[in-house]
């Protein structure tokens, strides 16, 4: 099978082609941002493409002529659009036009989106896990963007009859995540005994997932979802933002006063937790990995990997 993967050189695209190289033949598109890994260029052809830009991604579609296009690329950091939300809006909502024209034009047999669970907004601590046939209720300009994508992706579907199919995911962690994401940002302050920021009193609650897991369920999705249909890739594995870094400082024998507790996050949801239990079903698929397991197979690659997350 043909996969034609963009942001091949970001955290969750990477992983994947490191994952089904050998199975399946991939080429990926990547700007080469600045949270992009340019090592990863050498796991696959890579072309140095921005998706905004609509001509260039035609021409790439035309000359490879993939079977299925996956789109991980994405400009995810909800701090980063709060600060400047025009790049989400291009790379999020106006690169997926893109591709999804292109998909149209050259007779893409599959387009999966890949989405997040920050679409739906947030939970109160007792509410149900989200279905996917909650409300959309973005609150940051990044949710914003994926929402507009997805709602995109659902009409290229019943309007062109594009077989499209969604993934929304919890918060993902594990090897080559950029180190402005939350996880890595523990685990290396904690490694140079610097203070943890930790937003508000804590109390956010997120659903977390192993990045190789998702990236399994994401080859599930490709070869047994349903056209036009959206799967929740989650573990129901929840924690408090506080505990979790209790517990990583735990695993890591630190001390909890490197806690520094900062101003919260304009429009920060509570909580974010899928209701993945139908989609597991229909996928054939279910989460190996622990969060326990997970994050100690993290720490010990960041710890492996000190210098270069220092040069990053």
């Amino acid at each position: 099978m043909k996969i034609l993967i963009t942001g091949n050189c970001g955290f969750i695209g990477q992983n994947f082609v490191r994952m089904f190289r050998d199975k399946y033949e991939i080429v990926g598109l990547d700007k080469l941002g600045y949270a992009s890994d340019a090592h990863a260029c050498n796991l696959c052809q890579t072309h140095i493409v921005d998706i905004k830009s609509a001509s260039v991604v035609e021409q790439t579609v035309k000359n490879y002529l993939p079977e299925v296009i996956i789109n991980f690329a994405a400009e995810s950091h909800v701090d980063n659009s709060i600060a400047s939300p025009g790049p989400f809006m291009y790379s999020n909502y106006i690169g997926t036009f893109n591709l999804l024209e292109a998909a149209r034009k050259f007779g893409v047999k599959r387009f999966v989106q890949i989405s997040t669970d920050e679409v739906y907004g947030d939970l109160q601590p007792n509410d149900l896990p989200f279905s996917d046939k909650f409300k959309l209720k973005p609150s940051s300009p990044y949710s914003a963007s994926k929402t507009a994508a997805d709602v995109l992706v659902l009409s290229y579907h019943k309007t062109f009859d594009l077989d499209t199919v969604i993934t929304r995911t919890c918060n993902n962690y594990g090897p080559y995540q950029y180190k402005e994401k939350f996880l890595p940002v523990v685990i290396t302050n904690a490694l140079n005994n610097k203070s943890i920021p930790v937003y508000g009193v804590g109390k956010n609650v997120r659903e977390w997932i192993y990045v190789e897991d998702n990236c399994e369920g994401i080859e599930a999705a490709v070869n047994y979802g349903k056209a036009g249909e959206i799967y929740h890739i989650g573990t129901g594995e929840e924690m408090e933002n506080l505990d979790m870094v209790r517990k990583i400082l735990k695993l890591m024998s630190k001390p909890e006063s490197l806690i520094n507790f900062v101003t919260d996050r304009k429009g920060h949801d509570l909580r974010y937790a899928l209701d993945s239990i139908s989609s597991r079903s229909q996928l054939l698929w279910m989460p190996k990995t622990s969060l326990d397991v997970g994050l100690i197979k993290t720490i010990k690659w960041i710890e492996e990997n000190f210098s270069y997350w220092r040069e990053k």
